[in-house]
């Protein structure tokens, strides 16, 4: 179960938490695993990541307690209202290097430059997993840190997609990789990213792929740098049903408001069958010419999430599991 280390003086609403425990005090040494969170991601999907990542620590910890503190990058922009749930939930990032946990889970976050190197948090982001791998015993990045980490140890540049990667692919596992010990095929993954890694170029530097797509390139691949086992991960077992969905609703949103003229991409296998042609013909028309906002609203977005199938959970839970099993215990 997770249990939240929350800023001294914040009261019970702090932060969300996983579980009936999270947001708990925690007992000196009644932990298993310590962890710290680093949540980049933009305001539109702060609190969903959030929760979409403590869920997947809670459910992959069983009854054992993972500790986890939150964090994020300060130069990533942010409104008043998520920069009121840091100041709330969320400790300064300068207290990892006093107490450096076991685990350090790395979110992506919004592209904002062509050049990984030109983002505004470039620079912090370098700083936090040059320190991570000295000082913690694993490191789990997702999406844009995974790619960032690829720059700033392997000198691998990512390469930008034509078009959008999203979806939900079938997966084949390698099987002498203890990460996928015990996933049961049919194996799926989301994905949504625009940029990646070519796998021969990741394989070249060392790092051990877990988990592939023959549509779209890797997805986990694990690697030991310095101290730390280091995970990166192209694909995201932590969505949630709905996630893929709502990220389409947020780009057809704004594209029928005229906000951004990149037409939408639509998500392979993002709703159930019994919503695949509405939303099919929803797009058609979207992408069609009819840059209505009426068409986006109209759609039942919400209750086409809530039917949404969800094959990949207990394929990510046991993902987890068997990540923190890798995990050395702490001497007492």
């Amino acid at each position: 179960m997770v249990r939240l280390v929350r800023p001294a003086g914040a009261g019970r609403g702090a932060g969300l938490g996983a579980g009936e425990d999270a947001g708990e005090e925690v007992e000196e040494g009644g932990e298993r695993w310590t962890c710290a969170l680093v949540n980049n991601m933009p305001d539109t999907a702060f609190v969903d990541t959030e929760e979409q990542f403590l869920g997947l620590l809670d459910g992959a910890s069983g009854h054992q307690t993972i500790s986890v503190r939150l964090h994020t990058l300060e130069k990533v922009p942010r409104g008043e209202k998520a920069a009121a749930r840091i100041a709330a939930g969320y400790l300064p990032l300068a207290q990892l290097r006093g107490d450096p946990p076991d685990a350090l889970v790395v979110t992506g976050s919004n592209p904002l430059e062509t050049r990984i190197e030109d983002e505004p948090y470039w620079a912090d982001l370098v700083d936090l997993l040059s320190w991570g791998r000295d000082h913690v015993s694993t490191m789990l990045l997702s999406c844009l840190s995974a790619h960032a980490a690829l720059v700033a140890f392997d000198g691998l540049e990512r390469r930008r997609l034509k078009a959008k990667c999203t979806g939900v692919f079938g997966q084949v596992a390698e099987t002498a990789h203890p990460l996928v010990a015990g996933l049961v095929p049919p194996i799926v993954l989301p994905h949504s990213r625009l940029n990646t890694v070519e796998a021969d170029d990741l394989r070249g530097a060392g790092y051990d792929v877990a988990l592939h797509s023959d549509a779209v390139g890797w997805s986990v691949a694990t690697k030991m740098v310095d101290r730390a086992r280091v995970v990166v991960m192209q694909g995201h077992p932590e969505y949630g049903r709905a996630s893929l969905l709502r990220e389409y609703q947020r780009d057809a949103r704004r594209y029928v408001r005229h906000e951004r003229d990149e037409v939408p991409r639509l998500p392979i296998d993002c709703v159930g069958p019994e919503d695949q042609a509405g939303l099919a013909d929803l797009h058609q028309r979207v992408t069609g010419g009819e840059r209505d906002p009426a068409l986006v609203e109209a759609f039942g977005f919400d209750q086409a999430g809530a039917r949404a199938p969800w094959p990949w959970r207990t394929m990510a839970v046991r993902l987890y599991k068997n990540w923190l099993a890798g995990i050395p215990k702490r001497s007492d």
